[in-house]
């Protein structure tokens, strides 16, 4: 009989049991705030530090409201009793406690169904236990989907040779509590998944700061952070992918690109980038226990599409000569991925993990980098965009330009799409430099035998090379913008001197004139003017015509020069870029 999935337990919870009966999907259930991701977004009463900052006390009201019975969960009483050495273990403390990031508690705590969502979330098991043998053409695969069916597996010993990797989809506190204390894990594993932030805030209790490397290198674990691009048609779409996340026990976020709209897009559509993170942990084997590795991934959002429908299968496509059968990936899930791509694992693959264990986690690392590289597509598109709109912008108007100030919004909503780049790339550069660091650590001169990781390395440099093109050539965009602005606002000034200088012919008639009679009224007796009123004419109209004449000379001139300042500008930019 098939174990119950963690759906099925949460459907007998909730009373949702029966034939006709089914558990609320998130279209139905648009206010349940267990659907929500804890964001500043949500406004209202909202409050990250609702339970305290990170200079407080250790203990709160809310951690007494959200505590559980320690009784029969030593790993947990193990991390609270760490957690005044390590105060970081003490939010680890808190996800288990809570069974989710904590600052959801305020969203829940008063749920009618709390209980049943806290017991759901803790008991969350999806887990595949794959056995490698050296010598064998495929791994074997077990099914994990409770915490009963995961202790059994923890307590039975792969076959006699064998390499056991656990592959976990999403962590709940039941599943930490069994792999940490069967593994002996370090609870910093676990810590640095649970979250998924980029910057931390002064007060934040969940910050998570740097290693110095020479504690960090003897460690037996890493962690991946990559980004993962979806489309969406409509914003209805992209709102329950956010509501799928919020259901996640792991927090991540989806990062909108709803700014970089373009021509080409439609009306409703949005990308988003789901921040995402791998761990891998490693038992090195020895004469007395195997070798067993734990990899945790992230669970998958289905609403929407991958963004150009995923990456390429890991294999050339077959020639028209060859018939062999082929299979393709189910495309369904993360985890579902991984799997199937770790079942086609090759011989020389299986062999390879024998000598360096990390190779169990050469399939994860392909997806990675493939999902890297279709988010540096994605970049490179938006770059392309912005580059157009600054070089046509009568294609991309925003508002009608019909005045300089229109003119100036267009322009402007382009460079609000450039500095979104240029804030996000050195962090995704810092997210591939550090994969590159824990992947690829210094070589061991005494071991020179090539692996499928080894192999990897080169695809994660073409990774590295192309982050940092894009970096720089956004840097060129902002340096042409910045030129192409100040060209802009010279020419403006031009057309500015010219509205001026049509006041200037108004002034060059009218004042003479003005002169010459101001000159010839101060006389006081004004019927002698009849006899001297031709006088008058003969010099106000020769002064007026040469004033004007020499006006015109020098105006012609200016805008010469001018013009050939900004041709002298437009030739420097085009020689440096």
């Amino acid at each position: 009989m098939k174990a119950p999935t963690w759906v099925d337990n949460l459907a007998l919870d909730r009373g949702w049991g029966g034939e006709k009966q089914q558990p609320p999907s998130p279209e139905q259930d648009k206010t349940d705030p267990n659907l929500l991701i804890p964001d500043r977004k949500l406004g209202g009463k909202y409050n990250d530090y609702f339970s305290g900052d990170i200079y407080d006390n250790p203990s709160s009201q809310y951690e007494q409201d959200w505590g559980i019975n320690l009784n029969g969960r030593p790993y947990l009483t193990h991390i609270k009793s760490l957690s005044t050495a390590w105060p970081h273990l003490r939010y680890l403390a808190q996800w288990m406690e809570v069974t989710t990031t904590p600052k959801k508690w305020q969203l829940i705590d008063t749920h009618p169904k709390l209980d049943a969502i806290r017991e759901e979330r803790a008991r969350r098991t999806k887990i595949a236990a794959i056995d490698f043998t050296s010598g064998q053409p495929e791994p074997n695969k077990k099914d994990i989907n409770s915490p009963e069916q995961l202790e059994e597996c923890l307590d039975e010993p792969a076959a006699p040779g064998a390499t056991r990797l656990y592959v976990v989809e999403d962590l709940s506190r039941d599943v930490v509590e069994l792999l940490g204390s069967k593994l002996d894990i370090d609870p910093l594993f676990f810590r640095e998944h649970i979250n998924d932030y980029l910057w931390y805030n002064t007060r934040d209790p969940w910050a998570e700061l740097p290693d110095l490397d020479i504690v960090s290198r003897t460690r037996s674990y890493f962690r991946l952070t990559y980004m993962q691009p979806r489309y969406f048609k409509t914003q209805e779409s992209l709102d329950e992918a956010e509501k799928q996340a919020g259901l996640f026990n792991v927090l991540r976020h989806l990062d909108v690109d709803k700014y970089h709209t373009s021509l080409f897009d439609e009306d409703e559509a949005k990308v988003a980038l789901v921040r995402s993170k791998a761990s891998f942990w490693i038992r090195q084997g020895n004469s007395t226990q195997q070798a067993i590795g734990v990899l945790l991934v992230d669970p998958s959002i289905t609403k929407g599409f991958p963004l150009w429908k995923g990456y390429r299968p890991f294999m050339n496509s077959p020639s028209f000569s060859d018939k062999t059968r082929y299979e393709e990936p189910p495309r369904t899930s993360l985890f579902d991925d991984l799997i199937f791509w770790i079942s086609k694992t090759s011989q020389k693959d299986i062999d390879a993990i024998e000598n360096n264990p990390r190779a169990m986690a050469f399939r994860i690392m392909q997806i990675i980098c493939a999902e890297w590289l279709t988010t540096c597509t994605y970049v490179t598109t938006r770059l392309s965009q912005i580059e157009w709109e600054i070089e046509r912008p009568e294609l991309f108007q925003i508002v009608e330009k019909k005045d300089v100030q229109n003119e100036s919004l267009n322009f402007n909503q382009s460079l609000q799409k450039l500095h979104t780049w240029r804030r996000r790339l050195p962090g995704y550069r810092a997210m591939v430099t550090d994969t590159r660091r824990k992947l690829f650590p210094d070589p061991d001169p005494s071991s020179r035998r090539p692996d499928c990781i080894k192999d990897l390395e080169k695809d994660f440099d073409i990774l590295g090379h192309h982050i940092d093109d894009l970096l720089s050539r956004t840097e060129r965009i902002a340096a042409v913008a910045t030129a192409v602005t100040a060209i802009e606002e010279s020419r403006r000034a031009l057309e500015q001197n010219k509205a001026l200088g049509r006041l200037t012919y108004l002034a060059v008639i009218f004042a003479p004139l003005s002169f010459v009679s101001s000159f010839f009224s101060m006389s006081t007796n004004v019927s002698e003017l009849t006899q001297t009123i031709w006088i008058y004419f003969c010099v106000a109209v020769p002064i007026s015509l040469l004033v004007y004449l020499l006006v015109e000379w020098s105006w012609m001139n200016k805008p010469k020069n001018a013009t050939v300042v900004l041709k002298g500008k437009v030739k420097k930019i085009e020689q440096k870029f």
